[in-house]
C-alpha cells in the first residue's frame, strides 16, 4: 500500500488534519538544521481549552516522526509520565505549562536554532526593526533572562509566566519559543524569525552602525505582516506540496 493510501485511510481520524501540519512541520524543521539532535518539541492543542494537545514522543528525531506518531496527551492528567510511552519530562512541563495556561497558543514550537539561540546569548537581545522580517515582531516579543537549569518543574512553570501578552519568547541562554493559532501560524512565525535573527547576527558581524527604523515605522511593518491574510497557510500548504512529492510517508 502507497504512503498515499495509508494516509487516505488516516483521513476521517479526529485531528488528523493537526497531526499532518505538525508532521510537516517537524520534517521542515530537521531540513532547516533547527533540530537538536532528538531533544525539542512540537505541539498542538487539539481542545478549546488547550488542554488536550499533541507531542512529538521522546527521543525520536525529527526526520523521521509521522503523523501517526504524534501522542495525545492531556496537561492535566500527569499519570503519562509513567506510562510506556511516556514524553520528554522537560517538554511535558514546558509545552504542558503553556497549553494549560495560555489556551490561545494552540500551536507551541521549541527549537534551538542557531540565529535565534545566537540573539538569546546576548546581553541585549532585542530584534532590532533593521529589515522587513524583522519588523514583523516588533512589540511581539518577550524575553526571558531569568536561565536557572533545564525545563523542569518550578523552571518549567516560570518560563511559561515569562511571555505575558506576546507570542514568541526569546529563552535567554536556552533557545526561543513561539506560539500561534495554529501550527501554519506559528511555523511561519519560527521560520520569518529564525530568518530575521540572521540577518542581525550577520549585520552585527559587519560591525557597523545599523539602520535602525523608528519605533512609528517598525509598528507599522509589523501590522502589515499581522494582516496578511492567508500568507501562513499557503506556506505551509507549499510545505505538504514538497514533502507530498519527496516524503510522502511523513502523512501516515
Amino acid at each position: 500500500m502507497t504512503a498515499t493510501n495509508v494516509a487516505a485511510l488516516h483521513h476521517n481520524e479526529p485531528h488528523w488534519q493537526e497531526r499532518v501540519d505538525l508532521a510537516c512541520a517537524f520534517r521542515w524543521a530537521a531540513r532547516y538544521n533547527w533540530h537538536e539532535g532528538v531533544a525539542n518539541h512540537f505541539s498542538v492543542a487539539v481542545s478549546d481549552d488547550g488542554s488536550k494537545f499533541l507531542m512529538n514522543p521522546c527521543n525520536m528525531h525529527f526526520s523521521r516522526i509521522k503523523a501517526s506518531d504524534l501522542l495525545l496527551l492531556d496537561a492535566d492528567d500527569p499519570s503519562v509520565m509513567v506510562g510506556p510511552n511516556a514524553p520528554d519530562p522537560t517538554a511535558w512541563d514546558l509545552h504542558g505549562g503553556i497549553h494549560r495556561r495560555m489556551p490561545e497558543a494552540k500551536c507551541v514550537l521549541h527549537v534551538h536554532s542557531k540565529y535565534a539561540t545566537v540573539l538569546a546569548t546576548l546581553k541585549d537581545p532585542r530584534l532590532l526593526p533593521i529589515e522587513q522580517n524583522a519588523m514583523r515582531f516588533f512589540e511581539r516579543v518577550a524575553f526571558d533572562d531569568g536561565f536557572n537549569g533545564m525545563g523542569l518543574g518550578a523552571e518549567a512553570e516560570r518560563v511559561c509566566g515569562c511571555f505575558g501578552d506576546k507570542p514568541t519568547l526569546v529563552m535567554g541562554n536556552h533557545g526561543v519559543m513561539v506560539t500561534g493559532k495554529s501550527v501554519a501560524w506559528a511555523f511561519d512565525d519560527l521560520y520569518h524569525f529564525e530568518r530575521a535573527c540572521e540577518t542581525l547576527i550577520t549585520a552585527y558581524m559587519t560591525g557597523k552602525e545599523l539602520l535602525v527604523v523608528s519605533d512609528e515605522i517598525a509598528r507599522k511593518t509589523m501590522q502589515q505582516w499581522m494582516n496578511c491574510g492567508e500568507a501562513p497557510e499557503n506556506h505551509l500548504r507549499e510545505l505538504k506540496a514538497i514533502l507530498d512529492e519527496q516524503e510522502p510517508a511523513y502523512k501516515t
